[in-house]
C-alpha cells in the first residue's frame, strides 16, 4: 500500500484479502465520499453556528435570498426548494418570523394567498452564513487544483443527475 493511503484504501485492502471474489470498488469511491460527508456536515454546522443559525433555517433563508429583490416566496416555492411537509415549512415560518428573519405578507397576486418576505436581519444573518460555508468549503477542497476540482464536480453532477431526474 502507497504512503498516500487512506482508511479507505485500508478497509478495502482487507475486505479484498477476506473476500477477494468482490469488486470493492463501490466501496472505493462511495466510503470516500460518505467520510467526505461527514467532514462537509461538521464545517457547515460551524458555519452556521458562527451565524447563530440552524441548518433548517439556513434552508429557508438561502432560499428566499437565492429568489432575489423582493427575496419573496411562497410557501408551496419553499416546500419545492427545501423538500419538507407543509406543517413542517409553516412552523419553520412560524420560528423565523419570531426571531424576525422573515415576515409574512398578503400576496398581491392572490388576497387568499402569503408570501414569505426575507427581512433586512435575515438577510444579513444569511448573507453572513454564505461568506462562512463558501470559506469552510474552500478549506475542504484546498488540497485539489482547480482543474481537479472541476473534473470531480462534473463527475459528480453526472452521477446525481441519476438521482434528481
Amino acid at each position: 500500500m502507497s504512503r498516500d493511503s487512506d482508511e479507505v484504501d485500508r478497509i478495502v485492502d482487507a475486505w479484498m484479502r477476506q473476500r477477494p471474489d468482490l469488486d470493492f470498488s463501490p466501496l472505493e469511491v462511495l466510503s470516500r465520499v460518505a467520510r467526505l460527508s461527514r467532514h462537509l456536515d461538521i464545517a457547515r454546522k460551524e458555519a452556521f453556528r458562527r451565524s447563530d443559525i440552524e441548518s433548517w433555517e439556513w434552508d429557508v433563508l438561502s432560499a428566499l435570498r437565492r429568489a432575489g429583490e423582493p427575496y419573496q416566496l411562497s410557501p408551496k416555492q419553499l416546500l419545492q426548494q427545501t423538500l419538507v411537509s407543509s406543517g413542517t415549512m409553516t412552523n419553520r415560518i412560524d420560528r423565523l418570523v419570531a426571531r424576525r428573519f422573515v415576515r409574512r405578507e398578503a400576496d398581491p397576486g392572490d388576497g387568499r394567498s402569503i408570501l414569505v418576505t426575507l427581512t433586512d436581519d435575515g438577510r444579513v444573518r444569511v448573507d453572513a452564513a454564505i461568506t462562512r460555508l463558501v470559506d469552510a468549503e474552500a478549506l475542504l477542497l484546498e488540497g485539489l487544483a482547480k482543474n481537479d476540482r472541476e473534473r470531480l464536480a462534473t463527475l459528480l453532477r453526472k452521477l446525481s443527475l441519476g438521482f434528481d431526474a
